[in-house]
């Protein structure tokens, strides 16, 4: 076991990650990995909740996802990476976390409407939609993590994993329940009470300057996009402005990416200034500036992804010893949740055949 503190986050697999993944959470993973032990979930059967007939496209999404995150910097010798569906654990601990929430609790979920809303799902979603709210709980608790690095959209599902801890360690380990949640594991606890840690940029807009940056809507500049896809589309982001004399809203989308992606800071605040005065300025020259920063980003992650490539090889043994990994630490967690709730009656193991 490492002595570092210990980190989960992770990704639905729904293809390429974009921009929107960089700035509200993969940044800090790349940071954090040289200072915590960290696990990375491709979490593949929360695909399933709203398009379960292309499980096939899902099994390409997760290698996309793995060359995505090895591309950003996410280093296999530093950090974990490993698919939801090989770990048999979260999936026994969502069945019992599904025990200790009220359904109408879940359902109040608000990223949860949301995504019912974005996605247009009507009263169509299947059973399966809501429970992943609980599958999401089970994969961060899982592996006992003390922090959670994500966009600020994950928050609220974050703050229903805390609630599920504060009950498991009140009702099985007999953690008092005014008792500080740092303090949970120290009381007998099984879980830590983890925290939120968003990035810099909690919500990266898309390049329509209406909605969060999502792959589903159209909006989005992806990691894997070549240097005239990133030109082009940083061209497309809207702002209404008519005019560079016009003076310009520094709130507005632009300006968002302006200040995730242009490093120089003096350079971000004379853009800002010349802009909200109007300063002959067009949305044309800041535009040109941002896509030229985007691609100073992106241009090493493009070479680290294509070392990967045409070679599922590769990613299915980072993949393979990753699950190994995580499948050890699962089912630590496991036993200690299951003699606390009384339902451990025999010890086991799970591992991996060579073919």
């Amino acid at each position: 076991m490492s002595e570092r503190p210990r980190i989960l986050t992770g990704d639905t697999p729904t293809g390429r990650l974009h921009l929107g993944h960089w700035v509200g959470s993969v940044k800090r993973r790349v940071q954090l990995q040289q200072t915590h032990d960290c696990y990375f979930i491709i979490a593949n059967y929360h695909a399933f909740t709203t398009r379960p007939e292309n499980s096939g496209e899902i099994r390409s999404d997760c290698l996309e996802i793995a060359r995505d995150h090895l591309a950003m910097g996410i280093d296999p010798d530093l950090s974990t990476i490993f698919l939801q569906s090989e770990i048999p654990a979260i999936h026994e601990l969502c069945f019992l976390f599904a025990m200790l929430l009220p359904f109408n609790r879940v359902m109040r979920n608000p990223t949860l409407k949301d995504e019912i809303k974005v996605k247009d799902l009507g009263e169509t979603y299947s059973f399966g939609f809501p429970l992943y709210a609980v599958g999401q709980c089970s994969d961060i608790l899982t592996f006992r993590p003390v922090g959670v690095p994500v966009g600020a959209d994950q928050v609220p599902h974050l703050e229903m994993t805390r609630e599920v801890a504060r009950r498991f360690n009140q009702m099985y380990c007999n953690v008092d329940v005014h008792a500080e949640d740092d303090d949970h594991v120290k009381l007998g606890g099984v879980f830590p009470v983890p925290r939120a840690d968003v990035g810099a940029v909690g919500r990266l807009m898309g390049i329509d300057g209406k909605n969060k940056m999502s792959k589903s809507l159209g909006n989005a500049i992806f990691i894997s996009d070549s240097a005239k896809e990133v030109e082009k589309k940083v061209m497309k982001i809207f702002t209404g402005r008519q005019s560079p004399t016009e003076p310009g809203d520094v709130n507005n989308a632009l300006f968002q990416f302006v200040e995730a992606f242009i490093q120089d800071a003096a350079r971000v605040a004379e853009l800002k200034d010349r802009y909200s005065r109007g300063d002959n300025l067009g949305d044309g020259h800041v535009k040109k500036e941002v896509a030229e920063a985007i691609n100073t980003l992106l241009e090493p992650m493009r070479k680290r992804r294509a070392q990967f490539e045409g070679r599922d090889d590769l990613v299915m043994d980072i993949l393979r010893t990753g699950c190994t990994k995580a499948n050890a630490t699962a089912e630590a967690t496991l036993e200690a949740a299951r003699k606390a709730a009384n339902l451990h009656f025999f010890p086991r193991s799970v591992g991996y055949r060579s073919k």
